[in-house]
C-alpha cells in the first residue's frame, strides 16, 4: 500500500469518525437532564473539543481546514470575544483592607464558562458544515435529532404515566422525581425547545416534499406524538410556539405546493388568493380552534391550572403578600433597569444572577437566576455590544435562509424549510423561557443552524436518504 492510499484512509476513517462522533454527542447530551448539570456541560464541550483536535489533525493530512459556508460563525465569535473581554479583570482597588478586582462582568468565572459554552457550540457549526458532506449525511443528521426528540417525548409519557403517584425516588435518574420537570428535563419549559425543533423538521419531511403515503403517515404520527407530549408537559411557552409553527408552516405549504402545480395564471392567482389578508386570517384562527380544542382534550384540567398561573403571573396585583418578584413581570422589569445601568458591554454574559438582585425590588426570598426572556438577558448581559451581535446573527441568518430555500432541492429544500420552522418556534418561545441554556437545545439549535448553512447537494437522489 502506497502512503498516498494510507493517507486516504487515514482521511476517510477521520470524517467518518467526526460526523458519527457529532451524531454520537447530540444523542447522549440529551440523556442527563438534558446536560444542564457542569459535569455534563463540562463533559460536552471536552468531547466537541476532541473532535476539533482530529479536525487539525484532518486537515494536517489532507492540506486544508475548509469550512465551507461560515457566515454564521462570524456573530457567534464576536459574542465570544465580548465574553472573554467581560472576563478580564482590568484594575485593582484597595478597599476596607482587602484588594478587589474589577471586571466588566459581574461574576468573570461564569462569564468565562459563557465563553466555553459558546465555543463548544463555534466548533460545532463548523463541524456540522464541513463534514455534513452529502445527502445521506443530512438524512443521518436530521433523522438522529427527530428520534432523539421522540426518544424523550415517549419517555416523558411515560414517566408521567409512572409517576402519577406519591413521590419516591427518581425514574431512571434521581433527579427526576414526581412533580418536578417534564422527560428526563428538571424544569419542564426546557422540554418543548428540543420538541418544536424536532417538530419543525417533521412538519418539513412530511409536507414539503413528495414522498409516499405510508411514510407521510408515520411522519404526520411522528408530529403528533410531539405535540401531545408538549401538551402534558403544561408548559404554556411551548404550546404558544408550537400554535405559531403549525401557522407558518401551513402559510409555507400553501405558498410552495401552490407553486409546484397549474399553470402560470392559475399558480398566480392561488398564491395571491393564499397571501391575501383573509385567507390568512382564517387559517390562522382555524389553526388556533384546532390547537386550543387538542390541547383542551390532552391536557385537560391539569392545564387549565397552568392557565390560571399565567394570569397571576402577568396581573398587576401581586396574589402573595409576602412579595418575592417570582413573575415574569417582576424580573423582566429589574432585567430592563439592569440594563441600563450598563447600557454599553453589559453587567457580564452568564452573571445575570450576580447582579440581578441589586434591581430586584422583592423580599429577597428568591433569586431570579435567568430573565425568562432570552432576548432581554442578552440585553442586560451583553449591553448595545450584545444586541449588535445578535442582529448581525439575524440578518445572517435570514440571508442564509432565503438561500438555502432557493438553492436546495427536494429533501435538502424540505428540510431547510423545516429548520425554518423550527428556528421559529425557538425564537417565539425563547421570549417567554430561557430553554436555550439547557446545553441540548443550543447544540441542536446550532445543528438546525448549521444545516441552513450547507452547500446546495443538487438534483441526488432522494433514495440514498432512504425516504421515497
Amino acid at each position: 500500500m502506497s502512503p498516498g492510499d494510507r493517507g486516504d484512509r487515514v482521511l476517510t476513517l477521520l470524517d467518518q469518525v467526526i460526523f458519527y462522533g457529532l451524531i454520537v454527542v447530540i444523542g447522549l447530551t440529551a440523556i442527563p437532564y438534558g446536560s444542564s448539570e457542569s459535569w455534563s456541560k463540562a463533559l460536552f464541550e471536552s468531547v466537541v473539543f476532541f473532535l476539533a483536535l482530529l479536525w487539525i489533525v484532518h486537515g494536517l493530512i489532507d492540506g486544508s481546514w475548509r469550512i465551507g459556508n461560515a457566515r454564521l460563525l462570524a456573530p457567534l465569535i464576536g459574542l465570544l470575544m465580548l465574553a472573554v473581554v467581560q472576563s478580564f479583570t482590568w484594575r485593582r482597588m484597595d478597599m476596607a483592607g482587602e484588594k478587589v478586582w474589577f471586571a466588566l462582568s459581574s461574576d468573570p468565572f461564569e462569564t468565562r464558562i459563557f465563553a466555553f459554552r459558546i465555543a463548544a457550540l463555534i466548533l460545532v457549526l463548523g463541524l456540522i458544515v464541513r463534514f455534513t458532506s452529502n445527502l445521506k449525511r443530512l438524512g443521518i443528521l436530521v433523522h438522529a435529532i427527530i428520534a432523539v426528540a421522540v426518544s424523550s417525548a415517549l419517555f416523558g409519557i411515560a414517566r408521567q404515566a409512572a409517576q402519577q403517584g406519591a413521590g419516591g425516588p427518581g425514574l431512571v435518574l434521581a433527579r427526576l422525581v414526581r412533580g418536578l420537570g417534564y422527560a428526563q428535563f428538571t424544569n419542564k419549559n426546557h422540554f418543548p425547545f428540543l420538541m418544536e425543533m424536532a417538530l419543525g423538521l417533521v412538519i418539513g419531511i412530511a409536507l414539503m416534499q413528495r414522498g409516499r403515503l405510508d411514510r407521510l403517515l408515520l411522519y404526520l404520527s411522528v408530529g403528533v406524538l410531539i405535540c401531545a407530549a408538549v401538551a402534558l408537559s403544561r408548559s404554556r411557552g411551548g404550546l404558544l410556539a408550537i400554535t405559531v409553527q403549525i401557522i407558518l408552516a401551513g402559510l409555507l405549504f400553501i405558498n410552495f405546493k401552490m407553486l409546484a402545480t397549474g399553470s402560470r395564471a392559475t399558480v398566480r392567482w392561488w398564491v395571491g388568493w393564499a397571501r391575501s389578508i383573509i385567507v390568512t386570517t382564517v387559517i390562522a384562527g382555524a389553526l388556533l380552534v384546532f390547537i386550543a380544542a387538542g390541547v383542551a382534550w390532552l391536557g385537560g384540567d391539569q392545564l387549565s391550572s397552568g392557565i390560571e398561573t399565567a394570569t397571576s403571573e402577568m396581573s398587576a396585583a401581586d396574589p402573595t403578600e409576602a412579595h418575592i418578584g417570582s413573575r415574569r413581570r417582576d424580573i423582566w422589569r429589574a432585567t430592563w433597569s439592569m440594563l441600563k445601568a450598563h447600557p454599553i458591554a453589559g453587567a457580564g454574559l452568564g452573571a445575570f444572577w450576580a447582579e440581578v438582585p441589586v434591581f430586584h425590588q422583592a423580599s429577597g426570598a428568591l433569586t431570579p437566576q435567568q430573565a425568562h426572556n432570552d432576548y432581554l438577558e442578552l440585553l442586560a448581559s451583553g449591553g448595545i455590544l450584545g444586541a449588535a451581535l445578535f442582529i448581525w446573527f439575524a440578518v445572517a441568518l435570514i440571508r442564509e435562509v432565503r438561500r438555502s430555500v432557493r438553492t436546495g432541492e427536494g429533501f435538502q429544500r424540505a428540510v431547510s424549510l423545516g429548520a425554518i420552522i423550527g428556528l421559529v418556534g425557538v425564537a417565539v418561545h425563547s421570549i417567554v423561557d430561557f430553554g436555550l441554556h439547557i446545553t441540548i437545545n443550543a447544540l441542536v439549535f446550532v445543528v438546525l443552524a448549521g444545516i441552513l448553512s450547507l452547500k446546495s447537494f443538487g438534483p441526488q437522489a432522494v433514495r440514498s436518504v432512504g425516504l421515497r
